[in-house]
């Protein structure tokens, strides 16, 4: 009993004059606290039986009765209906929960079972006011975009934003024309401009080019600054709205990743609608990408989609070592001088925490360990891949059926070959419609389309565990095949893109788009969903891990005989001291 106990009940009992005079006549310590302890039982006892003697509980159970007969009589069955909504519920929350025993359920290598509970939401909301007119607004905005094709998406997807935030007119972006790749391509050569205009004019108003009326009356050019990386709305209110009320004409450069990732909801609405339905490309490049979609599925019905990322750019990015002696270092050394800013790595360090890309031959190992067959159709999406055909054997003997756009429509493609984003435009397509689609680092690219496929019905997409897999792999000629088919399978858990694998809001928005709703579940097909999490549950008590994905194989002797090299999970942008990442 604690002190401020003792002293409540010493205070109460000060008030009984007989048990004060016996204690100062008996003068024993034990026998005082004893007596107290006694007196204190008696006082609460008679003072709980007095409450309850007030409140009869039979009355209380009564009106409780009483009154769910009155609400049942005017309204129906209401127990009943309590009864079907706590259950839905329950399932609802099951989808979100994350029991150990759920990571044991069978995987489908192909397609997520419960992407039919989730679709796109990026619908206008009612109360979200209409584009202010270009007249009205506050001025116009400039945006030069930066990195590649990719990469000045997200910076035109946040430009769109960014001018509802300060109520002026966009001028379609500028494209990056010096970074790496030297393409001169322009918006107009890339997407459909004028749907770009038309789709987002409600939200936005965006013109091709600031009137020369307006330029002829500024009397100084446009002013140009830069904004820190991922900047919420305050910021632009408080720094860019001032010199663009000015101004009337405000350009930002490098606008990639300018915006905070958390907006509010209307806002990411609006991103949602930028990015997966007004920036389409343009004809040419939509005909010559469905035309390559056609054609994988002529030869099979499903195809996975691999965006290998083996440059040598990317390499030299990396920081990462792999196994080709002293020309490589010296290679990757001279491309990666082109950065001056980045900071010198281990390349052990960097395997270690799950930063390097996996070689063409371990995604093949991946890919089989997790139950793809030899017969399986890849369409490997990747520029020039360093070391060339060698490098590529490995992934080709797991999978002869193996083809690129060039494979594919070598003469369609000539006149796009001089533009590196046009060409990646094509790839995005096929990627795009892909049944799989596979990540070998976290550039820009795999994020933009990781992002696209949840939006479309959580397509499925598989980054690799790189963390996990580097141990494997280097452990990997001390295991036989099976144990370490049941070891990636493990190891992906969590990385094959189900719908629950990330809480919507967390993330980053491009990967992680937050205008993803889950389907009432008064929709028919999407009980089916829920009744498939509840046997999800209950099937956990009695799978393994390990050998249960769907369409697995057993390995074959030729998987025995490649050899293996260690690599790891996907690619984590890093920043230079200008705050840029590496661009796709």
């Amino acid at each position: 009993m604690g002190v401020a106990n003792k002293a409540w009940m010493l205070s109460l009992l000060s008030e009984k004059p007989n048990l004060a005079l016996s204690n100062q006549s008996n003068g024993k310590h034990y026998q005082y606290h004893q007596n107290t302890y006694n007196d204190w039982r008696w006082w609460r006892s008679s003072a709980t039986q007095q409450h309850r003697r007030k409140v009869p509980w039979s009355l209380v159970c009564g009106l409780m009765l009483f009154g769910l007969g009155l609400v049942s009589l005017f309204t129906g069955h209401v127990a009943s209906d309590l009864e079907w909504y706590s259950q839905r519920l329950v399932k609802r929350s099951l989808f979100y929960s994350r029991l150990e025993g759920r990571r044991r359920e069978a995987i489908d290598i192909w397609k997520s079972k419960y992407s039919n509970l989730f679709y796109g939401c990026s619908e206008r909301g009612r109360n979200f006011p209409p584009a202010v007119r270009e007249r009205a607004s506050n001025g116009y905005l400039l945006i030069a975009a930066s990195g590649g094709l990719n990469q000045q998406r997200t910076g035109i997807t946040d430009a769109v934003v960014v001018s509802r935030i300060l109520n002026a007119t966009l001028v379609v972006p500028e494209l990056d024309h010096h970074s790496y790749w030297k393409d001169d391509s322009d918006f107009v050569n890339i997407f459909d401009v004028d749907w770009f205009i038309s789709y987002l004019a409600k939200d936005v108003t965006i013109v091709k080019r600031v009137p020369d009326k307006v330029m002829r009356s500024m009397e100084k050019p446009p002013y140009t600054m830069r904004v820190p990386r991922k900047s919420p709305p305050e910021y632009y209110l408080d720094q860019v709205l001032p010199i663009l009320l000015r101004r009337r004409v405000v350009q930002l450069t490098k606008f990639d990743y300018r915006l905070a990732s958390n907006l509010e909801e209307e806002l990411q609405k609006l991103r949602c609608r930028a990015n997966y339905h007004a920036l389409r490309f343009t004809k040419p490049i939509q005909e010559i990408g469905e035309r390559l979609v056609t054609k994988m599925r002529k030869m099979e019905k499903r195809y996975i989609a691999i965006h290998l990322r083996f440059e040598p750019d990317m390499l030299a990015f990396s920081g990462c070592y792999f196994g080709g002696g002293e020309k490589e270092r010296f290679e990757l050394g001279e491309i990666r001088k082109r950065w001056a800013t980045l900071p010198d790595l281990s390349p052990d360090g960097e395997r270690e925490r799950g930063k390097c890309p996996l070689t063409p031959h371990e995604v093949g190992l991946m890919l089989r360990a997790l139950g793809f067959a030899n017969d399986t159709y890849l369409y490997v999406a990747s520029g020039e891949i360093y070391g060339g055909e060698e490098t590529l054997r490995p992934l080709r003997e797991l999978f002869p059926n193996f083809y690129t756009k060039e494979m594919l429509a070598i003469k369609e493609l000539k006149s796009f070959f001089p533009f590196s984003s046009r060409m990646a435009a094509i790839d995005y397509i096929v990627c795009d419609e892909s049944d799989v689609f596979v990540t070998n680092n976290n550039g820009n690219m795999a994020k933009i389309l990781a992002g696209r496929r949840r939006y479309a019905g959580h397509k499925r997409t598989i980054r690799p565990n790189a963390k996990k897999l580097s141990a494997l792999f280097k452990a990997r000629d001390r295991m036989d095949w099976d144990t370490f088919a049941k070891k990636v399978k493990a190891s992906q858990r969590g990385f094959m893109g189900e719908p629950d694998e990330v809480r919507p809001g967390r993330g980053d928005f491009h990967e992680y788009p937050s205008c993803i709703c889950e389907k009432p579940f008064t929709d028919d097909e999407n009980r089916k969903g829920e009744d498939l999490l509840s046997e999800r549950i209950h099937m956990n008590l009695k799978e393994n891990v390990d050998s249960k994905y769907v369409g697995e194989n057993q390995g074959d002797k030729s998987l025995q005989r490649l050899k293996k090299r260690s690599m790891e999970e996907p690619l984590s942008l890093r920043e230079n001291k200008d705050g840029e990442n590496f661009p796709d």
